[in-house]
């Protein structure tokens, strides 16, 4: 087998195989990951014929209320008061999801919403990675390879929704399921490790005691997000662009 075939096998390897391999990973120059990486069963690809979405309900989000935000930083290891980042400046901070309040000024009815990254069908921060790093998921969920990465950011500055973020210190106690690595760009997975591991739900919409955010396969006719996006009025955000987005918004 050749040096290139035996690269890209590898690659192939870690990014689909269900099994966790502990490693301490250079991935450029000064750049480390550490931890364990556990994807998906080569012999249980992502498959286009799933489309996996979110759709969240305003109406029933709360003001003031971050239980999906501290769900997110639990569970894949960022931020949070316990955190062990080192930040130069507050502006290093990183946010997979985050809390937004809307106000219409005619009337001063307020909305109070998550954003995290959109999941788009076509998606900017894909379009413009020079190392292809960026990358969607045949079921549509967009990652990073954290191996690819070398930390550019021309996807941060593509994303209209300021849903990526930049790792600028070294990291430590991370999670198994999620490594991640100084220089390299991350954002919302959509909890990829639990809709792998068949579990349908990721950490904000198990943490959402209101039932404002439900996930699930939109290409499922018969599944509950499949179910309300037919009975109600949904909205995307910045819908002009086109990005059919795997993020649907009720409410707004």
């Amino acid at each position: 087998m050749s040096e290139s075939n035996q690269t890209d096998l590898s690659r192939r390897q870690f990014v689909g195989k269900g099994a966790a391999v502990a490693a301490t990973v250079t991935i450029a120059p000064g750049v480390l990951l550490y931890g364990a990486a556990e994807a998906r069963n080569l012999d249980q690809p992502a498959s286009s014929d799933v489309r996996w979405g979110m759709l969240i309900d305003t109406n029933k989000c709360e003001s003031g209320c971050n239980d999906c935000v501290s769900a997110c930083q639990t569970e894949q290891g960022w931020g949070g008061e316990n955190s062990n980042e080192k930040l130069s400046a507050p502006e290093q901070k990183v946010q997979w999801i985050r809390k937004v309040d809307l106000k219409d000024t005619t009337t001063g009815h307020t909305q109070s919403l998550p954003i995290m990254c959109q999941h788009c069908e076509s998606a900017p921060c894909v379009d413009v990675c020079p190392t292809t790093a960026s990358m969607r998921r045949d079921d549509g969920i967009v990652l990073v390879d954290r191996h690819l990465c070398i930390g550019c950011r021309f996807c941060m500055m593509a994303c209209p929704y300021k849903a990526r973020s930049f790792v600028h210190e070294a990291l430590e106690d991370q999670k198994p399921h999620m490594p991640r690595g100084k220089g390299t760009v991350e954002a919302c997975t959509l909890c990829v490790h639990k809709l792998d591991a068949g579990e349908g739900v990721t950490a904000c919409s198990v943490a959402c005691t209101k039932g404002a955010i439900v996930v699930g396969d939109i290409n499922d006719e018969n599944s509950d997000i499949a179910q309300q996006l037919k009975r109600h009025k949904t909205s995307q955000i910045r819908a002009d662009l086109g990005l059919n987005t795997g993020v649907r918004y009720r409410g707004i």
